[in-house]
C-alpha cells in the first residue's frame, strides 16, 4: 500500500480534512495542524499487512 487520501474531522473544531498518509514507510505517528482552528491534531496509523488495511485514527490529545 503506498498513498491513500483519508477524509477526518478535526477533534477541536470538526472541520473536515483530507490527509494524504504515506504507508510505504510503515506505521507513523506525528502531528497535524488543522488548517481551520490551528490546534495540533493527533495522526497516528498503522498498516496491518496481513488484511492491507490502513488502521487510522486522530485524536487531541497533546504533545508531551
Amino acid at each position: 500500500m503506498g498513498i491513500a487520501d483519508r477524509s477526518i474531522s478535526c477533534p477541536h473544531c470538526g472541520h473536515h480534512i483530507h490527509l494524504l498518509v504515506d504507508a510505504s514507510n510503515g506505521d507513523q505517528e506525528y502531528y497535524e495542524d488543522c488548517p481551520a482552528c490551528c490546534n495540533a491534531i493527533h495522526v497516528n496509523f498503522h498498516l496491518d499487512e496481513i488484511n492491507n488495511q490502513l488502521e487510522l485514527q486522530v485524536s487531541d490529545d497533546q504533545m508531551s
